[in-house]
Order: structure tokens, then sequence, then C-alpha cells
């Protein structure tokens, strides 16, 4: 008799009076709110203009929602393509369905369009978002839980998931992988924040340690799942997958640091004020030169001046 455990919704869909709302759906827009609505926040402190991080969303966001879906589709062609499956249900993305990897690659091309549009940085760009992309993956994990899918191995843990009978699922306690997965997710965003604060990460180093922590998670996460996956090896192609990506990301940020060390000091040059900013940075520092140079001269002067009063006292200029 299980004493404890995490329900699960009896219905994928709230409705407000006669209009549902797909739960999982739900949690992808909220999301996105966060993640814009932060990265706005780290953007202006970082010196950029407000409403910059969603004028580049617009651009990022339906480019990683295509490219989730697209990658989800592909790696997962057996639950559309294979016989008695329908096609058409792989655009029914509301019913679950998306792959970060996909999401990530996909939004990032979306991104750089965005930023090549307003002469911004993609790296500096991508650093303000970092941690709000980790925040809207905790957040759209939930959306999991709506559908009552990707759930780990049978468990009686007090936190275990509570499934209920459906398609291609028994009824049972597991492991509530999409709880695990949005914790490690909140951990991921506070570490970001924490080190991009005590380091000052710059040049795109903030969003490789987030992709780097997330992968970290994911990979020990989905080793719990039992939902029909590819394998390589005897390992899920999306351990793989986190293994590769952590590789390359701990490669960039090592690689990145010696090559460009600190951070920008101009994320926006458009922005009203950036270009005089640097021009006063350039005239403090020509000033600054001047004054060396004045003080080398004057110091020249009086270290001649001590000399002639060091003269001898029977020389000539006592005469």
């Amino acid at each position: 008799m299980d004493l404890a455990y995490i329900p699960s919704p009896s219905s994928g869909a709230i409705h407000l009076g006669p209009l549902p709302l797909r739960g999982y759906a739900l949690c992808i827009i909220i999301g996105v709110f966060v993640a814009v609505w932060y990265g706005n926040k780290r953007w202006i402190a970082r010196g950029g203009t407000a409403g910059t991080v969603a004028d580049i969303a617009v651009w990022a966001v339906p480019f990683g929602l295509v490219g989730g879906r697209l990658y989800h589709v592909v790696t997962d062609y057996q639950l559309y393509f294979s016989e008695g499956k329908n096609w058409v249900d792989a655009f029914k993305i509301w019913e679950g369905g998306l792959g970060i990897w996909g999401a990530i690659s996909l939004g990032a091309v979306g991104a750089w369009i965005g930023c090549r549009r307003r002469g911004i940085p993609l790296p500096a760009w991508a650093d303000a978002l970092a941690p709000g992309i980790a925040f809207a993956q905790a957040i759209g994990r939930w959306g999991n839980w709506f559908n009552q899918e990707l759930y780990g191995k049978p468990t009686d843990l007090p936190w275990a998931l509570k499934i209920s009978e459906g398609a291609n699922r028994e009824t049972g306690t597991y492991h509530p992988t999409f709880l695990y997965e949005s914790l490690w997710c909140i951990g991921v965003a506070l570490l970001v924040i924490w080190a991009d604060r005590r380091f000052k990460l710059g040049h795109g180093r903030a969003f490789a340690l987030y992709v780097a922590g997330y992968c970290a998670g994911r990979a020990w996460i989905e080793y719990l799942r039992v939902d029909e996956a590819h394998e390589v090896l005897g390992l899920r192609l999306n351990v793989w997958t986190a293994l590769v990506v952590f590789v390359l990301a701990v490669v960039y940020i090592v690689v990145s640091a010696r090559l460009r060390p600190g951070r920008e000091e101009v994320v926006e040059p458009g922005r009203p004020g950036a270009a005089g900013a640097a021009k006063t940075g350039e005239a403090d520092g020509a000033g600054g030169s001047a004054d060396a140079a004045d003080g080398g001269t004057t110091g020249g002067a009086g270290s001649a001046d001590d000399a002639a009063d060091r003269k001898p006292e029977n020389g000539k200029a006592e005469d």
C-alpha cells in the first residue's frame, strides 16, 4: 500500500469556462515569459536597453519551438511514422514532445538573426538569457506532469509519482523525473547567477556554464527514464548527447577564458550614449597619458634644479 505519492492530474487540460487550456502549453508559455522577463533585467544591468531581449526573443522562440519539435520527431519517428501510427500527430505539439537539444540549437539560429539585425553580439545576449532559460525549463517540465509522461523507473519512495492507466503506460508509482529535472534546472540557474556575479563571466561563458550544468543533470536523470528511446552502446541517445555537449561546453569555457578574458564593456553598440561612454573612456586614458607626460617633464625639471643646488661649494656657481 502506498502511504504517500505525488498524484497526477486527471486531465492534461485546464478548463477556463468553455475554453480548454492545455497544461503543457501553459507551462511552456509561462516559462518563455519568465526567461524573457529575467533576461531583460540582466540585460539592462549589463548596460543594454529595455525591450531588446524581447525583440530578439521574437526570433529565437519560434525557431526554438520548431527545432525542439523536429528533434523529438526525428529521434522518436516510430511514434508517428511506424505501422498503425498517424503522421498527423507529429504536428500535435500540445500533446508533448519538445527536444531541448533541438530547441537550443535552432533557437540559437533565430537569436543570431535577431542579434545581427540589432548589431548585438550573440554571446552577450546568450549570457543574459542563460539563467532565465534554466528557470523556463524548470517550469516547462511540469507540462510533462500534466501529460503523465517521461517518468522514471518504478519506486515506492514517498515522493513517487502516481501514474494512471492509459495509452502506452501502466498504473503504478514511478520516479518523478520531471520533478528531478525541474529542481536541477533551478539549481543550475542559481549556479549561473552566482558564478556570473563572482567571476564576471562574458563572451558566452555564462551560457556555456548553463549548458554544462544542465547536461550534467540530464545525463543521470535520463538514465532513470523508462520511456522508449534509441540506444547506442547500451546508453540512451540523450545520455550520449548530454555527455558530448557537456564536454564541448567545458572546452568552450576554458578556451574562451584564455582567448577573451573578462566580459564585454559594451553589449549594445547602438544604445544611445554607448559611443559617448566609449569616447569618454578613451579621453580619460588620453588625459591620464598627458598627466603622466607632464609629471615626467616636471620631475625632470625638478631633478635638474636639485642637481644645480647640489653643486660643490667651491664651484663657480657660488661666485
